[in-house]
């Protein structure tokens, strides 16, 4: 019997070239859509018992475009439905020519077609990134709107206009040309580190993994597309310096590790240098961008040997200039984690004071609230902050985290008093 596990990373792996062939042959989001759904479906019947076939995505795109075949002469009543789900289980001899039909190149090309159309001008930015994150990487919309600090609501009508739009024609199917590609540029890379980020900053476990890996993955494919293009390569190598920390982010419990407390030996080495090396690459252009930034500061983290080692205060100065760049909130939230480093937790926490109604919501910003005010001694705020995080928490294991700090500053306060 085939694990379930395996079955359910296999069919979130295989969502975006599946349903980029399936709009291929379509021309119908929703199509492409329902049909990718319908093949899941008998994959979860007929997988656990029978095996997966040889190539899983191949199988996928087959069944889903028969079920989408099969749902259009439906509608048109002119033929007969699909044929037994018996014939379609006999995977050796449905699968094997259109395995030898599909390779890696043509998988791509349509990821990135689909990339490209969840991205088209004609849709406003916002809806672009919510339906390219939700077609293509299969997000649900409460972690869609939890990347965007926005609402379920407000989300799940975002997207819904969004596909709307696109059904009812006017935004075409085609690949772009070079020139359009170009436009389109900055709000695929913005949706491809949206999906890396989802999966590192949630937790463990293989799907998230395999977010990151996705991610990655489209990262190169990009790179392919604009080779010469710098924030391209900061945007890869960012997404492989920070997903080198990955074996040591969680300890054999799930429990988050904190990266000064990591076990460096453990990170991917191999990672790393391509990811130092894209950085290098990238910043010799001297255009810098955000991503080249970010990049330049997980490479600062990566580089150093050990916790003490690490250059806050470059850090400190990258971060200033991802602020003028990239202006954004949780931009100066992680700039006061650099400050309290080599400036003290009052300057950071001068820092972050303003950033309360915009991040109310934002988890990560009361648990480093918490951490600061417990740095400078004033308990009770710090466990009002921790309590907040806790209710904020996107996972078990963000939520145990907080509570970690909690016994420990309830530890603390303890044994003064007792002193």
């Amino acid at each position: 019997m085939t694990d379930p596990a395996w079955i359910e990373n296999a069919l979130v792996g295989a969502r975006p070239r599946v349903v980029g062939a399936l709009l291929r042959y379509f021309r119908d989001l929703d199509l492409a859509e329902e049909g990718f759904q319908d093949a899941c479906l008998r994959a979860l019947r007929h997988w656990p018992n029978k095996g997966p076939p040889r190539d899983p995505v191949a199988w996928l795109i087959m069944v889903g475009r028969n079920a989408g075949v099969d749902g259009v002469r439906r509608r048109a009543r002119n033929a007969p439905p699909l044929p037994d789900e018996a014939v379609l289980s006999d995977l050796d001899d449905v699968e094997a020519p259109l395995a030898e039909r599909l390779d890696d190149s043509h998988y791509q090309d349509d990821v990135l077609r689909l990339l490209f159309v969840c991205c088209h001008p004609d849709l406003p930015q916002t809806q672009q990134v919510a339906l390219a994150l939700r077609i293509v990487a299969g997000l649900t919309v409460a972690q869609i709107a939890r990347a965007f600090l926005v609402s379920e609501t407000a989300m799940e009508q975002r997207i819904t206009r969004a596909k709307a739009r696109v059904a009812r024609g006017t935004v075409p199917f085609e690949a772009p040309d070079a020139a359009e590609r170009e436009r389109r540029l900055a709000t695929v890379s913005a949706m491809i580190y949206l999906i890396f980020n989802e999966g590192y900053s949630a937790g463990d476990g293989a799907y998230r993994t395999r977010l990151c890996d996705d991610a990655i993955r489209l990262g190169r494919l990009l790179q392919r597309l604009f080779p010469a293009e710098p924030e391209v390569m900061g945007l890869t190598a960012l997404m492989l310096l920070q997903h080198a920390r990955h074996p040591a982010r969680f300890d054999a419990a799930g429990r988050i590790v904190l990266l000064e407390e990591q076990d460096r030996t453990r990170w991917n080495r191999k990672l790393i240098a391509e990811g130092l090396a894209l950085v290098e690459k990238a910043l010799r252009h001297r255009a810098s961008g955000p991503y080249q930034i970010q990049a330049a500061i997980a490479a600062l983290h990566d580089r150093a040997e050990t916790a003490e080692a690490t250059d806050w205060a470059q850090i400190d100065l990258l971060y200033g200039v991802l602020e003028w760049l990239s202006p954004s909130p949780v931009v100066t939230l992680n700039r006061a984690v650099a400050v309290s480093k080599s400036r003290g937790a009052e300057a950071a926490l001068a820092m972050i004071e303003p950033l309360g109604e915009a991040l109310a919501g934002y988890f990560h910003f009361h648990g480093v609230r918490g951490a600061l005010l417990w740095q400078c001694g004033r308990r009770a705020q710090a466990r009002t902050a921790f309590d907040k995080a806790i209710a904020l928490a996107n996972t078990a294991a963000e939520a145990d985290h907080i509570r970690d700090h909690l016994d420990r500053l309830m530890a603390e306060a303890a044994r003064e008093g007792r002193g």
